[in-house]
């Protein structure tokens, strides 16, 4: 495949929206650093060594030809999976508040969901690119395909994380739209994963909390809306131009997960409405870029890669500053680049990664000729061959 040109300025909101992420983290975990660490730099030091990790992740990725993701995308899903459910075994998984999300190797400790959310991008997009025929037919499209997401997303909420799964569905569903499946079948499949919802909302007492504290935080203010109350508090305190850079006072242990799910808020306190303005004026040239290279994508597979990705980024960002705003209830997903985390990080990099491929080998592509169309560009380039000999 004829390569062309990366997307540069693709690259260059990756870049800012990086460097953002590791003055953020900065500035909203040395106290929280200081106290269990006994190092203001301690979080810091480690998002750069994942920064670092993440660049090489995406320069591998913007190297490589996606095509060659559609025939790895079932070994892909396969090591996914694997990983979720090992999180799930006893011995194997880390435990961490509750929660077995946590995967250990020596010294290194990853979150298996987070790459499984590209892993089912992947192979989901490489399965629609492959069934075109077939996703208006209830057996062959809707079916299988909430088979597929059901196994992925069941495996994420038993761990639990609730709004992974979340993210992971309205992805996926996204794609299944894009990739051309019945309204019909759409409202279905809304309509079961809502039930499926509001069901595991009553099953966990934690998630319930969550609800009662969206609705009516003040009730409990030291309580379950101990939480959100802080964060709004961050946010109101910023007013327009913010307290400045670095002197928030709500990141001195009065948000929980300051340099994690809520470094939105801490943004606002010290940057103030202008500073927000600025970090989702960041995220929306970046989602105008990715889906610029989607577009101009000449193949199924990948127009569907790159909405994928670019969905998965715009849903994890709209959830977590949901939350922080009080849009939404709060579900504990981190703001893509900008939130502390190896994981999420390393995966939304290669992540872009893949976009900047798209933008280098989709337009480009020949993989969408029809064979007349192939038939007839030899024909032009050989006279000869067309010609009958007697």
């Amino acid at each position: 495949m004829r390569q062309g040109q990366p997307d540069y300025l693709l690259l260059v909101a990756t870049s800012m929206l990086l460097l953002a992420g590791l003055l953020t983290v900065y500035t909203a975990s040395f106290a929280v650093g200081h106290l269990e660490f006994g190092d203001a730099n301690y979080f810091v030091i480690r998002h750069a060594f994942y920064a670092i990790a993440g660049g090489v992740a995406l320069l591998y990725f913007m190297r490589l030809d996606y095509h060659q993701l559609r025939h790895l995308a079932a070994p892909i899903m396969v090591v996914a999976l694997l990983g979720l459910a090992a999180v799930l075994i006893p011995g194997i998984g880390v435990e961490r508040n509750g929660a077995r999300r946590w995967l250990e190797l020596g010294p290194i400790s990853f979150q298996p969901s987070e790459f499984a959310k590209l892993a089912t991008i992947i192979y989901i997009s490489a399965w629609l690119a492959g069934r075109r025929e077939n996703i208006n037919k209830f057996s062959l499209g809707l079916v299988p395909f909430v088979l597929m997401v059901s196994v992925v997303g069941g495996l994420v909420i038993v761990e639990p994380d609730m709004g992974t799964a979340v993210i992971i569905v309205l992805t996926t569903s996204t794609l299944f739209f894009v990739a051309g499946a019945p309204l019909s079948h759409l409202t279905l499949l809304m309509a079961s994963g809502g039930l499926v919802t509001y069901v595991m909302i009553l099953a966990q007492d934690y998630r319930l909390d969550r609800l009662t504290s969206f609705v009516s935080p003040e009730a409990d203010p030291q309580g379950n809306g101990f939480q959100i109350l802080q964060l709004l508090i961050a946010l109101g305190s910023g007013g327009v131009t913010g307290l400045g850079w670095g002197v928030s006072r709500q990141k001195f242990f009065y948000v929980p997960g300051a340099h994690t799910d809520g470094v939105f808020a801490i943004i606002g306190e010290e940057l103030g409405f202008i500073g927000l303005l600025g970090v989702l004026g960041l995220f929306a040239f970046f989602m105008f870029r990715a889906l610029k290279a989607t577009l101009a994508s000449r193949d199924q597979f990948g127009t569907l890669l790159g909405v994928g990705i670019v969905s998965w980024i715009a849903y994890q960002t709209l959830i977590n500053i949901g939350g922080i705003t009080r849009s939404i209830p709060l579900t504990g997903v981190p703001l893509p680049f900008l939130s502390y985390g190896g994981s999420a990080l390393i995966a939304v990099m290669a992540g872009a990664g893949i976009l900047l491929s798209i933008s280098r080998y989709g337009r480009n592509s020949s993989h969408t000729e029809q064979p007349k169309a192939r038939a007839r560009r030899y024909a032009r380039r050989n006279p000869a061959a067309g010609r009958s000999t007697v």
